[in-house]
């Protein structure tokens, strides 16, 4: 079929209706992407991992008694969509964090909590090194475009009162360098409480983790409202 012969009037009927109807089934499949879009981003929840060591992986407590899964279950309880995903070893220094954190914090995760350095002080490790250490672990989620929060951990007094001072600083100097928001100390309202903590008084019972949790909330509530999931 030649289309030169076809009179003006007929072509431009031809040409105007089929883009018409196109145009609106454009429009449609647009509106309907990003509709879908919007859903999508609604629907997701925000993941966030807790990397961590003994304290908030769960040491010798109960299935959902760990700080990570207290947590969640709070926030959701509070309207807020979130999965958050338990990475805490027992044990681990700051630079064994470092070790596996790219194994730890997998593709896909929208911020993570930070909670190491207590056996870096309990070890009696350099302050130095430690900084350095955590220091490394913000600046490689920051590139990923991972927001962090920084739990901050103080030093054991029986180190010596310089050596609290060199550790006790690391956590409110990287909060200010990195720009990412501190909660200055995890174990606070449990660390020398007794009925807060194991027989070992070091690690907290479930109540004590659920103590943790209360005072941290407020916090942890408001970085999650600096963190967007991705579409």
């Amino acid at each position: 079929m030649s289309y030169g012969y076809v009179s003006r009037q007929v072509q431009n009927a031809a040409v105007v209706r089929p883009t018409r109807r196109v145009a609106l089934a454009l429009l449609a499949a647009l509106a309907g992407a990003g509709g879908m879009t919007a859903a999508r981003a609604a629907a997701e929840p925000l993941r966030l991992v807790v990397l961590g060591d003994s304290l908030s992986a769960g040491y010798q407590l109960p299935s959902g008694a760990a700080f990570p899964e207290q947590l969640e279950a709070v926030l959701r309880a509070r309207g807020h969509r979130v999965e958050i995903v338990n990475a805490g070893v027992s044990g681990d220094t700051s630079s064994q964090g470092l070790d596996r954190l790219d194994w730890s914090v997998p593709d896909g995760t929208h911020a993570v909590i930070v909670e190491l350095g207590a056996n870096d002080a309990l070890r009696g490790v350099d302050p130095a090194f430690t900084r350095k250490t955590l220091a490394t672990i913000v600046e490689r989620l920051q590139a990923r475009g991972i927001a962090v929060m920084l739990a901050g951990m103080l030093a054991p007094r029986n180190m010596g009162a310089e050596y609290a001072a060199a550790f006790d600083g690391i956590f409110p100097d990287l909060s200010r360098q990195y720009g990412v928001p501190l909660y200055p100390f995890f174990l606070d309202g449990v660390a020398g409480v007794a009925r807060l903590n194991l027989r070992d008084g070091i690690h907290p019972t479930a109540e004590g983790v659920k103590v943790i949790v209360e005072r941290i909330l407020p916090s942890v509530e408001a970085f999650l409202a600096t963190v967007k999931p991705k579409a």
